[in-house]
């Protein structure tokens, strides 16, 4: 059999880095060369300060950088030197959830090599089990044709999404009747047809992997003419920009239906906890429906810098003109952001926002001061923050009767649910 002794990864971003990190880690006989376009980019992944967070890629890569694995811009010579070539297809498609991806890369659920039923195809998908294999369980390593490893992961993706839009469909239906989301996700997890996984009730799925996939599974059926099975997974995408667009609703309607020139602290804009990755972050969507309605936004996040908000907020869908030089500040720590504010909006799970100083906090705000939970992160705070003086309101639950009251309406006077966002997904 072949054996593969020098490996080309060409892109350099959040599959390819840490997957080839990893390959690079757990194969030190493998040259492995990760090449880029991008020159800041590879230059980044040569310095101390790498492009992307990761939990524990940092220490990877020191483990191997400049021993087996490279990052260059040459591209022509690493893919002529290659045995092997990565390029970002579904032949070989990754399964990595961001916050726990090198987890994932060195002990994974499965692999999924896909190929050509011919003898070449399967002499490289044989090849590349081989790399697998260094690490990998081969009862973990599954083959298939190319379209079953293709569908298979968009099918993996759609059907998380899917779980997130039902469970934030069902948190609707919570806050109109008084049951709790959480209570429900509990209770509907314990069966082990469904199981307890992603049945997290929230602002929103976000992220690079979940609408992209989703969208192209819509296309390919629509392409190959099943519009009723099309309409079906449309549906995941609009329930979440439904759940946005609710959740940007109840923030207006709670500040007595108008944030114009209202200060809002924003805390979180990655599109979840240890990431710094924002692509499709339902931070975006929020801020964008706040700041078509005049509110004036401080955001905080532990690991975005502030360039890349900036460039988010700043995208021809989501922003006009000078919206964001005039709407938009960016906080250098969570009290700076919530000072003077009239309502804290966390829309990104970070641990941090569990321990912060409320009481502390509480004291600069305005008065009534509000608190609104996408990600349900405090949920064990809510006795101690309503003694502090806080409103709160949350995803999927009713908090407190004796709060100011929140009437959801048949009709958004701001804007409409139904309308979709503007924004293009980026691939």
């Amino acid at each position: 059999m072949f054996e593969i002794k020098k490996i080309c990864c060409i892109g350099a971003g959040y599959v390819g880095g840490p997957t080839c990190s990893v390959i690079a880690h757990m194969c030190p006989e493998i040259r492995v060369t990760v090449v880029d376009v991008n020159e800041s980019r590879i230059n980044a992944w040569n310095s101390p300060t790498l492009p992307i967070y990761e939990p524990g890629l940092k220490e990877v890569v020191e483990s191997c950088r400049g021993k087996n694995l490279f990052f260059s811009t040459n591209i022509d010579d690493a893919i002529k030197e290659a045995d092997l070539v990565f390029i970002s297809v579904l032949s070989n498609p990754e399964f990595l959830a961001e916050g726990t991806a090198i987890k994932d890369l060195k002990n994974p659920d499965r692999v999924l090599i896909g190929g050509d039923e011919t003898p070449e195809g399967q002499r490289a998908v044989r090849a590349l089990c081989a790399v697998y294999e260094h690490w990998v369980p081969r009862e973990k390593i599954l083959t298939t044709n190319t379209w079953s490893s293709e569908l298979s992961k968009l099918a993996a993706n759609a059907f998380l999404a899917q779980r997130i839009s039902s469970i934030n469909s069902i948190s609707a239906l919570c806050e109109a009747t008084g049951a709790d989301i959480e209570e429900v996700a509990t209770a509907i997890g314990m069966d082990q047809r469904i199981g307890n996984k992603f049945l997290k009730a929230s602002v929103g799925f976000g992220g690079s992997c979940f609408q992209k996939d989703v969208l192209n599974l819509v296309y390919l059926c629509e392409a190959l003419n099943l519009p009723e099975v099309a309409r079906y997974w449309q549906q995941v995408i609009d329930m979440n920009d439904y759940q946005r667009r609710r959740f940007a609703s109840r923030i207006i309607d709670s500040l007595f239906n108008t944030v114009t020139d209202k200060k809002i602290a924003i805390l979180g804009f990655a599109f979840k906890k240890d990431t710094g990755d924002t692509r499709e972050s339902s931070s975006i969507y929020i801020s964008k429906y706040l700041m078509d309605e005049g509110a004036h936004l401080h955001i905080y996040d532990p690991k975005v810098p502030r360039e890349q908000i900036v460039v988010d907020l700043s995208h021809p869908g989501v922003s006009e003109d000078d919206q964001v030089a005039r709407l938009v500040t960016i906080s250098k720590d969570p009290y700076e952001a919530c000072d003077g504010a009239h309502a804290v909006v966390i829309c990104t799970e970070w641990d941090m926002f569990k321990e912060l100083d409320y009481e502390r906090i509480h004291k600069k705000m305005l008065k009534p001061a509000f608190i609104f939970d996408g990600r349900r992160v405090l949920d064990g705070l809510h006795n101690e923050l309503q003694t502090i003086g806080f409103q709160i309101e949350t995803i999927g639950k009713k908090v407190s009767s004796k709060r100011i009251p929140y009437a959801p309406s048949g009709e958004i006077p701001k804007f409409s649910l139904q309308d979709l966002p503007n924004k293009k997904p980026r691939v």
